[in-house]
């Protein structure tokens, strides 16, 4: 987890000082362009905030992994010295195959659609969907006929 969060730190810092060289360049070309007047050149705020919201997006997940990976122990991938053969063995349970991320898709396209469009109905029959393909997605080695596979 080390590396991710120094990964993800990295590139926080790179896209907020990406957002402060956009900043000042859309200023400075906003005030220069040929045929905008001075009193109405202007900051493209879209993309600053844009920007900034992805640095922020990224210093959580490098916030995330920092704090996870003070209470874990060091991996071999986090090792500088680490050999390959220290990862081997069981990693955890996948997943064989399963029907519920389409549903969620479907229910998510159904409470889009019906944000699009603005249809409260369809935004609550969405958001119901949603709520019943989370619990089949997050439920569905505990119980049925699956529930075998999910005993490791």
């Amino acid at each position: 987890m080390r590396t991710e969060y120094k990964i993800f730190g990295g590139v926080a810092l790179f896209i907020y000082a990406s957002a402060a060289f956009y900043a000042w360049y859309s200023e400075y070309y906003m005030s220069t362009a040929p045929g905008v007047a001075k009193e109405q050149g202007h900051m493209d705020w879209i993309g600053v905030v844009a920007l900034i919201l992805s640095g922020t997006l990224c210093l959580m997940c490098a916030g995330y992994f920092w704090f996870v990976a003070r209470r874990i122990d060091l991996r071999p991938e986090d090792d500088p010295d680490g050999e390959i053969h220290e990862g081997a063995g069981e990693i955890g349970f996948f997943s064989p195959g399963s029907y519920w991320p389409f549903g969620l898709a479907l229910a998510a396209s159904v409470a889009g659609m019906g944000v699009v469009f603005w249809m409260p109905w369809l935004i609550a029959l969405g958001a119901l969907a949603i709520l019943g393909a989370t619990g089949g997605l997050l439920f569905e080695y505990y119980t049925g006929t699956r529930k075998a596979l999910g005993e490791h």
